[in-house]
């Protein structure tokens, strides 16, 4: 457990994130990639937020951790899912056992490397194949294949990609963006969330270090509680920020309604109360993501112990995370529509862009269809069905 405090943790980046916040509403409006705004983080040491100081890192808890995504995501929620694919294999570098290649992965991240991720295959494909294909020959070990949603790997120094060997074993290779022989797009064409470089790989025959190849089925135990976890945040801080949007909003707001019940709208008691809701809610959902994290702290603390202590964990944190994007995805789209109560016609001027927070809600809130998670946590509520870990998408076999 990390022996920094939140305030001190949050003192080191807070800085960042305001000048994140700072041109956030003009690369939304002008489609620009938060490039530089990564390298700020980078070099500052997010990249190794979660790798213990004595490999160079902060050190931070995964509570501290998913406290700070949500601040930065209430001031642009395409950054921490950028680092979506990265929070992940560094938790899996943490959890491995000690060696060599895990020291090596760690002073990496804490140098400020970051890895993307490129799990889901293009085109027709049915659920749980895999085309992407690691192959021995003459070029030593190489990778071919295409992949989508590729999340933050245009912004990466390495990408965590989901393939096979030539046995048919599911893998996870990694492979370094600087080969040519790996091509990166940004042709992610979603309404929302539309920077987080969720765009097309390409690997033609493109190098991978043997060292850096590891069994899919030996990934850390909690790693789909992790990955939903972190659109989770995301939702919880752009929830947040459409309640700042709608403060904002009330306290410049000049014209008021003739059947309202006061001349100015910052002083109208239903408009109050409507902010005071949102907040509250929005409060809730942050507080729901850091107690569904204290479980996966749970989990990542219990490296090296039994398996039914690690099943244990497993379970709890899988279902604590589906019940934080139970709520933090309702949440999250109530504040972005209920921002308008109170609001003119005039609010849905497109130079506002108020339609930004909807559209990137709705977009987090695909990821995992809500009702399927709800189902299963009814289902292991009543049933003692144990929660699937691990889900695909594709044509039905």
């Amino acid at each position: 457990m990390s022996e920094t405090t939140y305030e001190q943790l949050a003192a080191k980046y807070r800085p960042i994130i305001a000048r994140i916040a700072e041109g956030a509403f003009e690369r939304e409006r002008d489609r620009v990639l938060p490039a530089e705004q990564i390298e700020w983080l980078k070099a500052a040491g997010f990249t190794g937020i979660r790798v213990p100081t004595e490999f160079g890192g902060d050190g931070a808890s995964l509570p501290q951790l998913f406290r700070l995504l949500v601040e930065l995501a209430a001031v642009d929620p395409h950054i921490p899912q950028t680092f979506r694919g990265h929070i992940a294999f560094v938790e899996d570098r943490l959890y491995a056992a000690d060696s060599e290649n895990r020291t090596q992965w760690l002073k990496r991240f804490a140098a400020g490397e970051m890895v993307g991720n490129a799990v889901t295959e293009i085109g027709a494909v049915t659920v749980g194949d895999v085309r992407t294909k690691l192959k021995r020959g003459d070029m030593g070990l190489t990778i071919t294949g295409s992949k989508y949603y590729t999340t933050g790997s245009i912004f990466a120094e390495w990408i965590d990609t989901w393939c096979a060997d030539a046995d048919g074993t599911e893998v996870a290779a990694l492979v370094s963006t600087k080969s040519a022989l790996v091509t990166i797009s940004d042709d992610w064409t979603g309404f929302g969330q539309r920077l987080t470089g969720s765009g097309t790989a390409v690997f033609a025959q493109a190098p991978v270090d043997e060292a850096n190849v590891y069994a899919w089925a030996d990934r850390f135990p909690f790693q789909t509680a992790l990955y939903q976890l972190i659109l989770v945040a995301v939702s919880a801080g752009i929830a947040r920020a459409a309640v700042n949007e709608a403060v904002l909003q009330v306290q410049t707001r000049a014209r008021t309604f003739s059947h309202g019940n006061t001349n100015q709208v910052r002083n109208d008691p239903q408009i109050l109360e409507s902010i005071g809701r949102l907040s509250a809610t929005a409060t809730s959902a942050e507080a729901l993501t850091v107690h569904a994290a204290e479980a996966l702290q749970q989990s990542a603390d219990a490296r090296g112990a039994s398996d039914a202590i690690v099943n244990e964990r497993k379970q709890r944190g899988e279902i604590l995370s589906a019940e934080a994007q139970i709520v933090a995805t309702r949440v999250s789209l109530d504040a972005s529509t209920y921002l308008f109560e109170g609001l003119g016609a005039s609010a849905t001027d497109t130079k506002y862009l108020l339609d930004r927070h909807w559209r990137n809600a709705r977009t987090v809130a695909t990821h995992n269809p809500v009702p399927f998670k709800a189902r299963i946590v009814g289902d292991w509520l009543v049933n003692d069905v144990e929660p699937p870990y691990e889900w695909a998408i594709g044509a039905a076999k």
